[in-house]
């Protein structure tokens, strides 16, 4: 494996882009050609072990941003003539997809003869879809599901629920709409309320998170609908060709998914007169990708936005324009003092490392760890170039080329330093506790699961939105955990960015990531502590761990079982 890493930058891919993680919302709008196309517009990707049914994958893809439930009467739906595409990559060895599943989807007007979208029983523009799957790339394809069901939008109780509209509920539209697909897949598409939760109007005003002065933080996605593609695949479905159906362990690397979602529209468009349909011709164009959350949005610039929007992970490899975005996040800027620190008070407790155990510099511009390069001390090490140091220590003057790539851009190897500090006696490069695998490196941009960490029940105790971060505090702080270098499944491993679950605050684990978390995890600690000293628990690091953006849960509880997202809003629920 090692070998072929070597082999893959130097004869094939190229440099690899460093995906630092500064976003700050999820990916709705975030950029201006497909703010225009809002139906092609994916919104969030979610990979996560589904907990109540643990041999299966649960993937959602959400598009369409900000619906407003009672935007009548012509109300949000998936859009014709767009190809809606889940991706999966098992295989290191190859640079591709081997699984694609493919949406397609169609609307007839039931009642042409009324301005209502439902009356009657009967649906104005009800939708259907076409489901295939290819296990060859996309090379192939054949039809899992046809004439699937979408709800209709939850326009109000006197259109679903009474005898003048549809005589149910919309608990049972839902129910009614999740299907077995031939290839043992359940599957359900319609729309949900939007499960991202920010503060989108204080983030955006120059870093105001949390609100300053008192004011209260909104989350700015509450009360507003998206649509949902929620897929849930056995993970023998999922595994790479030959791999053992147990796993070896809970970071078993055959085990690991990287998992994205486009949008592809036709080449031409005609428009129609006289009141008659458009027609789509010509080749189709990829319009919109997501693996990661917030990565377009809030790390390429303007300028840049609609070309990565029409890359593929692994055409992004071969890129390297790109990378100067990535290597010294703009984020870092306000979270450094030396810097502009001090014209973003929001982020006050984020602090970066430039002073880390009073040798290694991490802020934007500086070397990180790269004066380490070739020497002794990183011998067998990650950051050894005969292993993986030709990626993570690529020069000088890319400091976060050790933390934020591995951890949101290839995933994090199960090798040393990228283990917990428990048991690493003070040196960061040493052998610690083992924490995660979620190694996936001939891809960019994608959610990258290991399949073989089992789900944190949701009613557990110690289950927290923060993911992989509040696993790390377990595993360096917990008796049960920080007594051994053993091998132990951590609650919360199962949590972003090893894959994603609906409840994880992405916002604020990757506002901590910037801040350099990771760093610290691994045994970099933060500048006010003294290397050597017995407790690492300074307030730099309490200062991160305990930040917030002021919203810290979703507007709505999501579901026990399949599809997990939470009913839509009903237009007259919201609007006041």
């Amino acid at each position: 494996m090692l070998t072929f890493v070597r082999t893959l930058r130097s004869a094939t891919l190229g440099a690899l882009l460093l995906v630092a993680l500064t976003a700050k919302a999820s990916s709705h709008r975030e950029a201006p050609l497909i703010a225009n196309d809002p139906l092609a517009d994916n919104t969030d990707v979610y990979a996560f072990r589904s907990p109540d049914n643990p041999n299966t994958i649960t993937i959602i893809a959400n598009y369409i941003p900000a619906e407003l439930p009672h935007g009548g009467p012509n109300y949000n739906t998936f859009g014709e003539n767009i190809r809606y595409e889940i991706h999966i990559d098992n295989d290191a060895s190859n640079s591709g997809d081997e699984i694609v599943y493919r949406f397609t989807f169609r609307r007839v007007n039931e009642d042409p003869t009324t301005f209502f979208n439902i009356r009657l029983g009967q649906q104005n523009l009800k939708t259907t879809y076409t489901l295939e799957r290819s296990t060859d790339g996309g090379a192939t394809f054949q039809t899992i599901i046809a004439n699937g069901p979408v709800p209709p939008p939850n326009i109000g109780p006197r259109s679903i629920e009474s005898g003048a509209g549809l005589n149910t509920t919309y608990e049972q539209l839902i129910t009614s709409s999740i299907m077995m697909s031939n290839t043992g897949e359940r599957v359900y598409c319609g729309p949900a309320d939007d499960p991202f939760y920010v503060d989108l109007g204080g983030v955006f005003d120059l870093g105001n998170l949390p609100r300053q002065g008192g004011a209260s933080p909104r989350d700015g996605l509450g009360r507003y609908n998206v649509h949902s593609i929620a897929i849930q695949v056995p993970i023998a479905t999922l595994l790479k060709a030959g791999a053992s159906p147990t796993p070896t362990s809970i970071l078993d690397p055959d085990y690991v998914i990287g998992v994205w979602a486009s949008a592809s529209r036709r080449s031409i468009r005609t428009l129609g007169t006289n009141g008659n349909p458009n027609s789509e011709t010509g080749l189709w164009v990829q319009v919109s990708r997501l693996g990661m959350p917030l990565t377009n949005e809030a790390v390429i610039p303007i300028g840049f936005k609609d070309y990565w929007n029409s890359l593929t992970p692994y055409q992004e490899l071969e890129d390297t324009s790109l990378d100067k975005f990535f290597f010294n996040p703009e984020l870092a800027l306000y979270m450094d003092d030396d810097l502009f620190g001090g014209a973003v008070p929001a982020f006050a407790p984020l602090r970066i490392q430039r002073n880390s155990l009073q040798g290694f510099d991490f802020g934007n511009g500086q070397d990180g760890l790269y004066a380490l390069k070739g020497s002794p001390a990183v011998a067998g090490t990650a950051l050894d170039d005969a292993i993986f140091g030709t990626l993570l220590l690529p020069g000088p003057g890319m400091p976060r080329s050790v933390d934020l790539w591995p951890a949101f851009h290839t995933g994090v190897p199960n090798f040393p330093p990228y283990q917990l500090a428990t048991g690493k006696n003070g040196n960061p490069l040493a052998p610690g506790k083992p924490f995660v695998n979620n190694f996936l490196p001939n891809g960019g941009d994608m959610l990258r699961l290991n399949m073989a960490v089992p789900p944190t029940p949701r009613d557990d105790p110690n289950f927290s939105a923060l993911g992989l971060v509040q696993a790390a505090v377990l595993g360096l702080t917990n008796p049960e955990y920080n007594q051994n270098t053993e091998i132990q499944f951590i609650p919360n491993m199962d949590g972003f960015p090893n894959g994603r679950r609906l409840e994880d605050d992405v916002t604020r684990i990757e506002l901590q990531a910037v801040a350099g978390v990771v760093l610290a995890a691994v045994g970099l600690w933060y500048d006010d502590y003294t290397a050597g000293s017995p407790n690492p628990v300074t307030s730099d690091l309490i200062g991160v761990l305990t930040y917030s953006t002021g919203v810290d849960a979703n507007d709505k509880p999501f579901k026990a079982s399949f599809p997990y997202v939470a009913t839509p809003w009903s237009g007259t629920e919201t609007g006041q």
